[in-house]
C-alpha cells in the first residue's frame, strides 16, 4: 500500500498519483474496471485518512446516524465516482486535487454538519486546567477520541492521530513552548489534547487544520476543495492554531 509516508515529500506522493492518471484512462477506456480499481486503490491512501477521520467525528458528534453508513460506503461510491467521471480531469497534475475534491462532496452530502458554536473559540483564552480537564474526561467518555476504531479498515493508520507539536507551535518565538511541553508530557497526551481540541472546534475550523496538518495540502488547494477564498483558509487555519496553542498553555502552564 502506498502512502505518504513512502515518500520523501509530499510533492514526490504528488507526482506519483500524477503518473498514474494516463494509465487509468487507459484502462477506463478499455472498459478495464478492475485493473482501474487496483490501480486507484493505491491513489486514494491520503484521500481514505481524509474520509476515515471526517467519518470517525461524524459519528461521535451524533452528526451520521450509527448503523446506517461505514467508511467503506463513502469509499465504494468514490471508487465509482471516479471511474465514471474521470474525464472531468483536464491534466494529469490537477487530478490529485480533484478525487480529494470528490470525496469532499460525497462526505458534503451524506453528512449534516453542526452548527457553528462560537462560544468554544471565544471563550479558548479563559478555560482554566481544571475546565480543560473536565472536557478531556467528558471527551474520552464520550467521543472517544479522534482515535475512534474503524472496524472494516484493516489498516488502522487511516485513522491514526499523527499531530505533533510543530503543527501548533509554527513560529520561532514559540520554540520555548515546544520544548517545555514535549519534556513535560508524554507523545499521547499531547496528540489526545489536540484531537480533544479538534473535537470541540467548528467543523470547518477543524477540516481546513486537517486537510493543512495531516493531508499536506496547500491553502490554495484547500480553498479550492472547501470552496473558500485563500484569506477565508488562512484565518480558519489561524483560529485552529489559536485555539490549540491557547489550550496548552493555559492547561499545562510553565512552572
Amino acid at each position: 500500500m502506498n502512502s505518504l509516508k513512502d515518500y520523501e515529500s509530499k510533492k514526490e506522493f504528488d507526482v506519483f498519483v500524477a503518473s498514474t492518471f494516463s494509465d487509468l484512462m487507459k484502462y477506463k477506456q478499455e472498459n478495464e474496471q478492475a485493473a482501474f480499481n487496483e490501480l486507484l486503490l493505491k491513489d486514494l491512501y491520503e484521500v481514505k485518512r481524509y474520509i476515515v477521520k471526517r467519518v470517525s467525528t461524524a459519528l461521535m458528534k451524533g452528526n451520521l446516524p450509527q448503523g446506517k453508513y461505514k467508511v467503506d460506503d463513502f469509499i465504494d461510491q468514490l471508487f465509482i465516482e471516479v471511474y465514471d467521471h474521470i474525464e472531468e480531469v483536464k491534466n494529469e497534475k490537477g487530478f490529485y486535487l480533484w478525487l480529494f475534491k470528490k470525496a469532499n462532496d460525497l462526505l458534503d452530502d451524506s453528512i449534516e454538519e453542526e452548527k457553528f458554536d462560537e462560544s468554544f473559540l471565544e471563550n479558548i483564552d479563559d478555560y482554566t486546567k481544571p475546565e480543560w480537564d473536565e472536557m478531556q474526561e467528558n471527551f474520552s467518555t464520550d467521543g472517544g477520541g479522534d482515535l475512534l476504531m474503524i472496524e472494516e479498515l484493516d489498516d488502522m493508520s487511516y485513522n491514526h492521530n499523527d499531530y505533533t507539536l510543530n503543527h501548533v507551535f509554527i513560529e520561532d518565538e514559540e520554540k520555548g513552548w515546544i520544548e517545555k511541553i514535549d519534556k513535560d508530557l508524554k507523545t499521547e497526551d499531547i496528540q489526545n489534547q489536540i484531537g480533544m481540541v479538534l473535537y470541540y472546534l467548528p467543523f470547518e475550523t477543524r477540516t481546513i487544520f486537517q486537510l493543512y496538518t495531516v493531508q499536506h495540502l496547500g491553502l490554495d488547494d484547500i480553498a479550492q476543495i472547501r470552496n473558500h477564498t485563500l484569506e477565508d483558509v488562512k484565518q480558519f487555519l489561524k483560529d485552529a492554531k489559536k485555539a490549540l496553542q491557547s489550550s496548552f498553555i493555559n492547561r499545562y502552564p510553565t512552572r
